[in-house]
């Protein structure tokens, strides 16, 4: 059993620079924080690495403390920020890590979102082949020089040798046929 100290008394010991005032302080807090800190965390490495840093921060600054009515009470915040702090440093960081991984997994697709995707494109092409085998040859051919060989209206009427209003009817209808042909074909997968 720990014998009772004055902790006022010791603490302005240790603030005028006295090395046996601190141990005793070190010795009579420690195993308390450490029970307190438990409270707050179960990383035991996280809480040993506290009360050290807590302990020569303390002593590296004992000259500048002030003077306190209750050292546990005061050793207890101290620890509480220190732990607080690093805590949601980690957390940061983590949190960091996990964007970056995610990001990075939506970057580099699984093979198996790879494969679906392909199938995903050879479906679409497919079906789209077939909606085209669906339309009449001038129709066809119209939608061929729109959207393949991306000619205008007026080069598609010089070169099919029909008037411009003619192009957009064939344009027009062989949309509508597609359009029917790939809705039928969505709804049958």
């Amino acid at each position: 059993m720990k014998k009772s100290i004055n902790e006022v008394e010791v603490w302005d010991q240790f603030r005028s620079g006295d090395q046996q005032a601190f141990a005793i302080l070190y010795s009579h807090f420690v195993q308390p924080l450490y029970t307190y800190c438990m409270g707050i965390t179960s990383d035991k490495d996280l809480i040993k690495d506290s009360l050290h840093d807590l302990f020569v921060e303390i002593w590296k600054n004992h000259a500048s403390l002030g003077p306190t009515t209750s050292v546990k009470f005061y050793l207890m915040a101290s620890i509480k920020r220190k732990i607080v702090r690093q805590l949601e440093s980690q957390l940061k960081n983590q949190n960091h890590h996990d964007q970056y991984h995610y990001q990075f997994m939506e970057d580099m697709p699984s093979p198996e979102r790879q494969l679906v995707k392909v199938e995903e494109e050879h479906m679409s092409h497919k079906t789209m082949y077939q909606s085209l085998s669906k339309l009449s040859k001038r129709q066809r051919e119209a939608i061929t020089l729109k959207y393949f060989e991306n000619m205008d209206t007026d080069q598609i009427s010089e070169q099919m040798k029909i008037n411009t209003q003619s192009v957009y009817n064939l344009i027009f209808g062989a949309l509508r046929v597609m359009k029917e042909h790939m809705t039928t074909k969505a709804f049958a997968c």
